[in-house]
């Protein structure tokens, strides 16, 4: 990318009055694509807001997407509908402009920590698993529960550290999705043991 912050290009390309498609954020932000849009994808799922099962869906690319990531695709493969998919509504006018403050916000404490690290093709693999299992667990929250909220976070924070290179970012993002996970399982265990009891 260019030298510009990643909050302004994100701006810039909102701002942009050509159709917003997962296939131009490919094509402006390159080799960042995979990281923007599996953020852009996952964010509304880490929003304690109800969002009427849409998140399931975006969840469901999320996880296609990293599977990509571990096998070592440097491109984005999506079904060519999908790509063509505008970014529009609610998603363009208050999530994407949110984002960006908070990506903004970010930029002002973050710096580059083990950059290379972070950029290493094995560890994208890595990377690519953590992604899944977060995404995987936040799938499988009961709706309405918000509990995949942070396992929804953890993969958004994994996602700011890969574009702003920040390997810190990228530990606090795997441990606030770690406990997502974990409190989800806690909790669906003692959802099984009440139900044991009863029946």
């Amino acid at each position: 990318m260019a030298n510009k912050p990643f909050s302004e290009e994100l701006e810039g390309w909102l701002k942009d009055h050509r159709p917003k498609t997962l296939a131009s954020l490919e094509h402006v932000f390159a080799e960042k694509s995979f990281a923007i849009v599996i953020l852009l994808l996952i964010a509304p799922s880490a929003l304690p807001l109800p969002t009427g099962g849409v998140t399931n869906v975006l969840e469901i690319i999320v996880m296609l997407l990293a599977l990509e990531l571990i096998i070592g695709r440097k491109v984005i493969w999506l079904p060519k509908k999908w790509l063509k998919l505008q970014i529009s509504g609610k998603t363009e006018e208050k999530l994407v402009p949110a984002l960006a403050k908070r990506v903004h916000w970010m930029e002002r404490f973050s710096k580059p920590r083990l950059a290379g690290l972070l950029n290493d093709s094995k560890f994208l693999q890595l990377t690519g698993l953590m992604i899944f299992v977060l995404a995987f667990g936040a799938f499988l929250a009961p709706p309405f529960s918000w509990l995949d909220t942070l396992p929804s976070l953890g993969v958004v924070l994994i996602c700011l550290s890969l574009i702003l290179e920040d390997a810190l970012v990228y530990v606090i993002g795997c441990i606030v999705g770690g406990l997502g996970v974990a409190l989800e399982v806690r909790i669906g265990q003692e959802i099984i043991g009440a139900l044991k009891d009863i029946f």
